[in-house]
């Protein structure tokens, strides 16, 4: 290609492998609850897919991470506190 324009996948930094555009080494850390760094790890397993598999796996992983968020909505938390307990200062 000319100078004007870049090889395809340059401009985005993504060197080419033997299987196609490699994606980039991004380190993972821990969060703490394994379940999420399960589906997290999970990810990296679009680097053995052709295109047509990855959205599998993004649509697992995103599935496991909403059910991961909607179970904390579900967890008993503590109780609101009442409007009785308030206490407001009118001094002005």
């Amino acid at each position: 290609m000319s100078d004007l324009m870049p090889e395809p996948g340059a401009e985005a930094g993504v060197p080419d492998g033997p299987a196609g555009p490699a994606l980039p080494d991004v380190p993972r850390e821990p969060t703490g609850d394994p379940g999420v760094d399960a589906l997290v790890e999970r990810l990296a397993d679009v680097t053995h897919l052709d295109t047509d598999g990855h959205i599998g796996v993004y649509e697992d992983v995103h599935g496991g991470l909403r059910e991961t968020l909607s179970a904390l909505d579900a967890r008993p938390g503590p109780p609101a506190p009442s409007p009785a307990s308030h206490t407001y200062d009118n001094r002005s």
